[in-house]
């Protein structure tokens, strides 16, 4: 593998953002059928082609909970409304499956995917609605559970209404049909059509929102693929171009030709930055975050760009750093990234703000050897990032981490929480590496096995790890961080 002219062409690859089909979003396309529109047959199409052995939807791998159910109760009423015998007996082996993941639930490693307990709620009722449900206590026992903690999320809505200025829209399908009065219509669609950003929360406003509104279906027919599947958010265009950047600055100087195909990337980046408020995950997304301002502040710093630091802090709470203002629970891994971004404006380590990140990542850190967070199922994830923001800088923090990480390597070389994967991998060997760097003893037949089996398996398709309504897989960001893997250790 020529690594440098596999960076290149990604660097020439990287833009409005690459990523797998989701069964969520294609279940909520195929409802499109009842405006006339092709996709929508075409995505019931793609349901009936992957509905999986034990009768659900969602990621083959991992087997995460919350993903199969959400996916699960979004693909099981497109399916009863075609009128089919067949897809009648697909929802039957759905329920069975979907019994056994509600039961489930509780084992998930970094909890709910985003807006679980305000869509699933909305989806059961309908499922029951469709007799669905029938014989499924658990299915109405987590009904009951979760309608509570939607209900208390909907009175805090700012004046009680879900506009494009409020993360809520992202997951405006949650107000169902009879829900209509919570959306502020007027307000609700982003520059390019979409809801949010999000294939499913568009489909539920062309609906019900504004029916056949024409920029929505615009937007959906831009992101259904050939076959009729979409993704979980398009596009997604600062966080493609900042995660790789990000992952490419961990291995030092770049050549010329790469620098100069980041330079259009760094335009772009610094372009969607909002001073005061920093970056959401794509340019024309309206909400800003914690963790795409540190990611895109540290890559516009590291790049010798100018930008404001104001725009990180206005994130900064009494005891943590928030990802979104407001927010129910905090993230660890935007606050490692904030870490990162706070080391690279100049902060000193014993800086106020700077140990009040700490002391919140040494109280998370779990048995004091890795962090999980709710944005990535994977714990390698948080704790590569951890130790990459704290080598050097904070490493009392980060010891025990690369120990844990060290001890989990398996035989053949490779890492991975649920069964070995490339993306966990590279984590770790990007982690390893930059502590290595930094002076402390990290064996080289580690570094040696874990880019041997890395190299074998370095193409995808990856396993989707990452959390959003459903799992999901940034295909060029894990690109980019297997590349950036790969020349550590042959820097090392």
């Amino acid at each position: 593998m020529d690594l440098h002219h596999s960076t290149h062409r990604l660097l020439e690859e990287i833009g409005p953002g690459q990523m797998k089909t989701t069964a969520y979003d294609t279940a909520w396309a195929a409802r499109l059928g009842e405006l006339g529109e092709p996709m929508g047959e075409s995505a019931l199409e793609w349901l009936r082609e992957h509905q999986l052995a034990d009768g659900s939807w969602g990621a083959r791998e991992p087997r995460y909970h919350h993903d199969r159910v959400i996916c699960t109760l979004a693909a099981m009423p497109a399916l009863a409304r075609s009128g089919q015998a067949q897809d009648r007996i697909r929802c039957q082996r759905a329920q069975v499956a979907l019994e056994s993941d509600l039961k489930g639930l509780h084992a998930d490693s970094a909890g709910e995917t985003i807006g679980f307990e305000m869509i699933a709620p909305t989806l059961m009722a309908e499922a029951e609605a469709l007799g669905l449900l029938r014989g499924s206590s658990s299915g109405r026992n987590a009904l009951k559970h979760l309608s509570h903690q939607r209900a208390t999320k909907l009175a805090s809505l700012p004046k009680g209404m879900i506009n494009r200025s409020v993360t809520v829209a992202f997951s405006a399908e949650m107000a169902g049909p009879d829900g209509l009065h919570l959306l502020d219509v007027e307000n609700l669609q982003e520059a390019n059509g979409s809801v949010g950003h999000s294939p499913a929360a568009t489909v539920y406003f062309a609906l019900y929102g504004r029916r056949e509104d024409p920029s929505a279906l615009e937007y959906l027919r831009q992101h259904s693929a050939s076959d009729g599947g979409v993704p979980n958010v398009a596009p997604f265009d600062v966080f493609e171009q900042a995660w790789t950047l990000w992952n490419l600055s961990l291995v030092g100087p770049l050549d010329d030709e790469a620098l100069a195909l980041c330079q259009p990337h760094l335009d772009f980046l610094q372009a969607a930055w909002k001073p005061g408020e920093g970056a959401g995950f794509a340019a024309d997304y309206t909400p800003k975050d914690a963790d795409d301002t540190g990611l895109v502040y540290k890559v516009l710093k590291h790049f010798g760009r100018s930008v404001d630091l104001d725009s990180m802090l206005y994130y900064e709470g009494e005891n943590y750093f928030h990802c979104f203002m407001p927010e129910a629970n905090p993230s660890i891994s935007v606050n490692i990234h904030v870490l990162d971004a706070l080391r690279e404006a100049g902060l000193d380590s014993d800086h106020p703000t700077v140990l009040k990140v700490l002391r919140f990542l040494s109280d998370t850190q779990t048995a004091q050897m890795f962090w999980h967070d709710k944005w990535h199922v994977s714990p390698y994830y948080s704790t590569s990032h951890a130790i990459i923001a704290a080598a050097g800088y904070a490493d009392w923090l980060i010891g025990s981490a690369t120990d844990w990480m060290l001890a989990t390597q398996g035989l053949d070389g490779a890492w991975g929480y649920y069964g070995p994967t490339a993306e966990e991998t590279a984590y770790c060997l990007q982690a390893l590496s930059i502590w290595k760097r930094n002076g402390y003893p990290v064996p080289d037949s580690a570094l040696e096995r874990g880019a041997a089996w890395l190299k074998e398996h370095a193409e995808p398709p990856y396993p989707p790890f990452w959390v959003g309504k459903c799992l999901y897989s940034p295909e060029l960001v894990i690109r980019s961080a297997v590349l950036s893997a790969l020349m550590l250790v042959e820097q090392t």
